[in-house]
């Protein structure tokens, strides 16, 4: 059997989505984080019939386009979301998404302006990512993968005016996003995956209380939905930035053990921006690997061969049920014929290894 692929979160989005991106701010298609985090509010507060259609077509072509290019799990492509951490904020209380407070974020890789943490942390009593699920979820028999910003990325991703201390905040929004996990189970998704990159750039925190709040976050969720966790090591907001300060890839080894002891299915790393020492994979014995074999900062297309290469030096190291080949991270800096053309080697090199 061929090797599985699949994708981690965001496609490119067409032009007619009433949203923009995050990293557009530093193409100069906005001028400043805040601007883009005030009109996605903005964009979510007026519940338009017609915004709506736009965001329902754009998630049916994002499947296709990842159908077509012959990955096996697509994702919804995050086509609502200007970020995959502040979509989600949005849909909890405590959350102030006016009055913005700066903040250097990523181990000091970037200064943004971000919603502030104003109160307790709890769900708002809605449920929303089962309706992105059952709408990505028509557009092929496949099983569609839908992801959720975990509880450290969070909070390096927002500003804290209320919570004492970090591990307390991180167990309420484990609690919070567990709310809306268990909904997304019950409406039919076997595949959920909790982005966590800040786990690499701050193991101590991840060991001290980020895996257990991993855990927490599927609490009471079934065993038959796949549990996955990505944890790339940061992205800059252009592509080619070959001085953006990434996490250290040593970060990997130190928290292994931890990840593959917990409940999670499936642990997805990035491998081609940045190789690692392959025996990396052997401190995962019970774990998939969901391995980044294509970069989604670099414009440079790998070959197939290289791509199959690369894999087939994996499965020197993992069992083969046990490798599934995806990009490093989401693809939405590439533009669309960029990441189809990026998609459509992964899933030949795979086929082929």
């Amino acid at each position: 059997m061929p090797l599985q692929t699949t994708c981690i979160g965001a496609f490119p989005k067409p032009d007619y989505v009433p949203i923009k991106d995050w990293f557009q701010i530093q193409l100069g298609l906005t001028s400043t984080s805040g601007e883009v985090t005030r009109r996605a509010t903005q964009a979510a507060a007026r519940e338009d019939a017609e915004d709506e259609a736009l965001y329902q077509k754009a998630t049916l072509a994002a499947v296709s386009d990842q159908i077509a290019c012959g990955i096996t799990i697509p994702t919804d492509g995050e086509q609502r979301r200007e970020n995959y951490i502040h979509y989600h904020c949005r849909h909890l209380t405590g959350f102030d998404f006016e009055g913005l407070t700066s903040r250097v974020l990523r181990d000091g890789a970037y200064e943004a302006e971000l919603p502030t943490i104003r109160s307790r942390i709890e769900p708002d009593g809605s449920h929303f990512l089962d309706r992105d699920y059952a709408q990505a979820q028509s557009a092929t028999d496949r099983p569609v993968k839908i992801t959720v910003p975990g509880p450290t990325t969070i909070i390096d991703t927002c500003a804290n005016v209320f919570y004492d201390d970090e591990r307390s905040l991180a167990v309420d929004l484990a609690d919070a996003l567990n709310f809306e996990i268990r909904a997304l189970a019950e409406a039919g998704c076997s595949f959920i995956q909790i982005d966590e990159p800040l786990f690499a750039r701050n193991t101590d925190r991840a060991l001290d209380f980020g895996v257990e709040c991993l855990e927490r976050c599927f609490d009471g969720v079934p065993d038959h939905v796949t549990r996955v966790m990505h944890m790339c090591c940061g992205y800059p907001g252009h592509l080619d930035d070959h001085e953006y300060h990434k996490a250290d890839p040593q970060s990997y080894f130190q928290l292994a053990t931890a990840l593959d002891r917990s409940s999670i299915d499936q642990v997805s790393i990035e491998d081609a921006h940045r190789h690692n020492d392959l025996s990396l994979l052997e401190q995962f014995p019970n774990t998939t690997i969901v391995f980044g074999a294509v970069a989604i900062a670099k414009s440079q297309v790998e070959p197939i061969e290289v791509i199959a290469d690369r894999l087939s030096a994996a499965l020197n190291h993992i069992d083969r049920e046990r490798l599934i080949a995806a990009p490093d991270c989401g693809l939405a800096m590439l533009g669309r014929d960029l990441a189809m053309t990026k998609l459509t080697n992964l899933c030949q090199a795979a086929a082929s290894v």
